[in-house]
This record gives C-alpha cells, structure tokens and sequence, in this order.
C-alpha cells in the first residue's frame, strides 16, 4: 500500500492543497509515497508555532536536551536498516551507500550529546576592580531548514541535531522527491520525547516555500535560514535573507577537483576518482567535476580510468553496485543538457546517455529506472562549460597540467569551493595544494567526497557563504553571542575612562 504522508506542524497532521507522488528511480512504476504538499501559508502558520515552542525548549537545560539527543541517535541506530532501506527504494541510493548515510546521524549525535554540557561561554578579566564580565551563548530562536534530496537524512542532520541540541525550535523543509525518507526520520526525532512545536516538517514546492519563508521573515518568526542545494537558488535564499539583516547557513553546489601529480599512486587515484565521480551516481555536492591530471601521465591514468569505468557495476541499488539511478526524472532532463554541452574537441571515453536494451552497460538495461551510463569526457578546457560548470550526474571531466602552480589555478577557476583533492607521495605538494587552493575542505591521497560528522563541512565562493557545518564551528551558526558585565564596585566604572593608568619610564635606557 502506497504511504501516504503530509505536513506535521505543532505534532499534528497539518492540511494539504496539493499531491505528489514520490516514485522509486530504480523502477519508476512504483509510488513510494503520496505526498500532501502545503502552501506558504501553512509554512509561515508552521514559523509562529515554532516559535511560541521554542521559549519553553530554551528553558529546558543544555544537558537535558543532549540526553534527548542521545535518544535520537539511539533510535536511528535501532531503525538504521529500515531507515536505509526506505533511502535506496525512494532516492536509488546503493543499500551500502544508505547505511552510511544513517550511521552519519548517529555519529552526529554522538558527537553532539556532549556537547549539551560544553555549550561554554568565557569569563573575561575586566580592566577596571570589583567588575566582571562573562560571554553566553544563546539559541538563536527559530531555524528554517531547507534541505536537498540527494543525502535526504544525513545532510538534514548536520542542522537538525546541533540547532535542537542548542534550544532553537525547527521548521525543515525537505525535497519532496525524498518524503518518504525525510517523514520517516521526523518521526524517529519526535519518538525522542522533543516538545510539540519544536520540531516540524513541511513538505512543499520551492515556490510556496519561498513565499512562506519570505512571509516569516517579515513577521519575525525565523531568526536563522539554513539551506542545502543548488548555487542558483542560494543566491535567491541569501538575497531574500539580506534584506532582513540575517546571514543563512548555505551549503550550495561543487565542481570539485582532483589533481594528480606524476609522483601519485595511479591505481589509488583511479579508485578515487571512481568512487567521487560515479558514488550516488554523481548526485553529490561533494561529487567529482575534473580530474586534472600532471600531462606526463596523462595517458596511463586516462588508460586505467576508463577501463575502471566500464568494470564498474551499475544496477539495481538494493544490490552490491557501484551506481544506481539518478534520484528523479528532473535530474535526468538537467542531465541531458549537460551531457549536450560535450563537443568535438572532447574524446569521450565509453558510452553516454541513458543505458537501455539497446544501449546496456555491462549486459545491464536500465529497464524501468532512470540509469545512465557513466561517463568520462577527456580534453575539456577551461573555456568548457563542462570544465566551468557543476554537472550533477554521472559526468567526470579529465584535462592537463604542466606545474602545480598550474593545477591550482585550473582548480580554483570555475569559481566554487566547496571540495578538492590531491594524489601525491610528496608533502611539500599536499600542503603547497592546500594553502592554495579555495575548496573549504581538501583531501590528500582520497576522494572529494567523504565528510566526517566532527570536521567543518562548506564552501566559499559558489559553493557558499562561508558558513560551516559539522563539528562545534556548527555551534556558531545556531547561537550567538551575549556579553554581559556585572559592577559589583557600588558606583559607576566608565569603561576606558576610570581605567588605572600606571605610567612607565620609557626613556629609560641601560
């Protein structure tokens, strides 16, 4: 039986004025969920609830609210199987892929459980007697957390987890494409005990959302945007932000490079670039968008990529593969688009568009589902709108350098930041790479995709604001700051001004 699922606001079910259907990528005749999607009015109605929530969760002491945070991650682990299970069926995520997705929930909550006794602010010496002064952190009030598809439960947890944890009540809205997967993990959440209201899910089209967000910034009701997604859309998240004086969390696109230097291991860069390029079917914003390869090896890493690539096992995500289907037919028309801008100076390695009877990969015929071949087009150049721009799907593009000096200039050209690779034996050119390059995050001898839930993960440039996640450098996101003096001397201490001043004897010479 179909599921069907609707927005929860205040823990009840909350009026829809429109369906969706959520199909399975890997069999597109198969509805995962009916979804009830809501309008900006219920997303704006969602923003006031939180909020008349969110005091009395403030209240609630720091360590309690890691022990429901602990509860959380307890229950993720219990339902991680069926958890994953419900990501590969509705997203087309490989079943190994999935489960690493939802232990990265766990390990988030982990690390942040403790972090309910260490939200720790300072004690300052003040430059005057009988005064002291102290620093808070404080929850910012309401987030509204907008969040992709394609990691519909462990990119959510990189807001969810840290701003509950620090007092904030949450209004998330997730891809309607991955409901099932985002209903399900909203419903772990709430089997944590947390306050009605306190957290609420709203599944809409960005349309309303942005109408509904744009009607609770006016009134007040939502002190911190986060969102996850395209480049494009941030810009109109970061505008609409800035005209009522807020700075969002955004963890936008990449065009994630990968240099290889001629002193690298060919055969673990080739397994690399493998995994970065082609894992969750390129769908990542941490995916593989150029291998820049040193032109003295060219031709061998060239050699054994494209060999890897037609190995490579592509099929039904339930099994062991390397790649399943693209998470919904939108990605696949935005995928022929980019697989149109390859041109006659590209040598493309292998197969490309869509695997079929006619067309299979490997004697597999993509029946039913949205499977693409993967594909490596070598010779771009920097003037390439494949070499420019991020290409979400399964697309890898390889091109030369000559000096390393080179390599860093050709990684930071498209003009994003979020992740970047080195292959090298060499230290001197690991660290060389990292101070030159714009990528928030940088790997040495590993892919571009793998966060670990204790580091800061985002980007500058295209790839963001800035902002950080992960970690305790989330913490600053979610809190801010109060300063507080306390005078306990009986009369008035005007800073700078009643300061003791004692008077050196600078001409004093031995």
């Amino acid at each position: 039986m179909t599921r069907q699922i609707v927005s929860v606001v205040g823990g009840k079910d909350a009026a829809s004025f429109t369906t969706y259907d959520s199909t399975n990528p890997a069999r597109t005749s198969e509805v995962v969920a009916r979804v009830g999607l809501a309008d900006a009015g219920t997303f704006a109605a969602a923003c006031r609830t939180a909020k008349e929530a969110q005091r009395e969760w403030a209240r609630t002491p720091a360590p309690v609210r890691g022990r429901v945070i602990a509860s959380i991650g307890r229950l993720v682990e219990a339902n991680a199987e069926s958890l994953a299970a419900l990501v590969t069926e509705e997203i087309g995520k490989p079943y190994a892929e999935a489960l690493g997705e939802v232990r990265e929930i766990v390990d988030t909550c982990d690390f942040f459980l403790g972090e309910g006794r260490r939200l720790y602010g300072q004690t300052v010496p003040s430059e005057m007697p009988d005064k002291n002064l102290f620093t808070f952190r404080n929850p910012v009030g309401v987030a509204a957390v907008i969040t992709a598809g394609n990691f519909p439960v462990a990119v959510p947890s990189w807001y969810l987890v840290p701003a509950l944890l620090c007092g904030n009540a949450v209004v998330w809205k997730p891809a309607e494409y991955a409901a099932a997967s985002a209903h399900a993990m909203y419903r772990l959440f709430a089997a944590s005990g947390l306050p009605e209201g306190v957290l609420n899910v709203v599944f809409a089209d960005g349309v309303q959302t942005f109408e509904g967000l744009d009607t609770a910034l006016e009134e007040g009701t939502v002190q911190k945007v986060g969102f996850t997604g395209s480049s494009e859309v941030g810009r109109k998240i970061g505008e609409l932000c800035g005209r009522h004086l807020q700075s969002p969390c955004l963890e936008l696109g990449g065009k994630n490079p990968m240099v290889v230097m001629p002193d690298a291991d060919l055969d673990l860069a080739v397994e690399g670039a493998l995994f970065a390029g082609f894992g969750t079917a390129g769908q990542r914003c941490t995916s593989l968008g150029t291998v820049i390869v040193h032109e003295s090896i060219h031709d061998a890493f060239v050699e054994r990529f494209a060999s890897a690539v037609e190995e490579a096992v592509v099929g039904d995500p339930a099994g062991e593969v390397l790649m399943g289907p693209l998470l919904d037919q939108k990605f696949a028309d935005r995928f022929e688009e980019f697989i149109g801008w390859i041109a006659d100076h590209h040598t493309v390695l292998g197969k490309v568009g869509k695997i079929t009877t006619s067309e299979p990969h490997g004697g597999f015929t993509g029946e039913g589902g949205i499977y693409y071949h993967p594909t490596v087009v070598d010779g771009v150049t920097p003037e390439d709108r494949l070499f420019l721009e991020e290409t979400f799907g399964p697309i890898v593009g390889v091109t030369t350098f000559a000096t390393l000096d080179e390599a860093i200039e050709l990684a930071n050209l498209p003009g994003y930041g979020l992740s970047s690779s080195i292959y090298t034996t060499d230290p001197r050119h690991a660290f060389r790479f990292r101070e030159g390059v714009s990528a928030g995050m940088v790997s040495v001898n590993n892919s571009t995709s793998g966060a670990e839930a204790h580091l800061p993960f985002g980007g500058n440039g295209k790839s963001g604001n800035g902002s950080r996640q992960s970690g305790m450098w989330v913490l600053d996101q979610f809190t801010r700051w109060q300063a507080m003096n306390w005078d306990h001397s009986g009369r008035l201490q005007k800073a700078q001004m009643d300061v003791a001043d004692i008077v050196p004897d600078l001409e004093f010479r031995l």
